[in-house]
């Protein structure tokens, strides 16, 4: 497997490093598990504009990452309908990666948590990533109901 945008790919490869030493699971969700999956079944379809890098992880693996990188609890604004109840941001690769522990998201008046039950390893060289499976990737792309999602999950069907 091999994403072709080489900003991507090094990303890709520093996070695969970074969370080698992860106690817990972990995801990759988002534009990149979507692009990850198309190199990885060679569908050659489009993932979209990767901007950054999603990663779901849990409480203690995000609190050993502020030990062992240089992140900022710096969350986008202007995307009220996602809460975490701990976020990093590391800057340092090409693309921003965002570390979110208790990801929730908010349907209705209510906020539902974001935390994904299948786990595939797709692997870029000698590292393994880690998304949800192919099925529950286009569920949670669905649930966050935005146009860009429903266009993600529709490249993967």
């Amino acid at each position: 497997m091999h994403p072709s945008d080489p900003d991507l790919v090094a990303t890709l490869s520093a996070l695969a490093q970074a969370m080698e030493r992860a106690s817990d699971d972990w995801w990759i969700i988002g534009s990149a598990a979507v692009a990850l999956h198309l190199c990885e079944r060679d569908l050659g379809g489009d993932p979209g504009q990767i901007g950054d890098v999603d990663v779901i992880v849990s409480r203690r693996d995000l609190d050993a990452l502020y030990g062992a990188l240089p992140l900022t609890n710096t969350p986008e604004t202007g995307k009220p309908m996602f809460v975490s109840e701990r976020f990093g941001r590391w800057s340092e690769p090409p693309l921003d990666v965002e570390f979110m522990a208790g990801l929730k998201l908010r349907v209705g008046d209510d906020w539902q948590a974001v935390q994904p039950q299948t786990r595939k390893a797709i692997m870029l060289g000698e590292h393994a990533l880690h998304v949800p499976e192919r099925g529950e990737l286009i569920a949670i792309l669905h649930s966050f109901g935005r146009e860009k999602d429903l266009r993600r999950a529709a490249t993967l069907n």
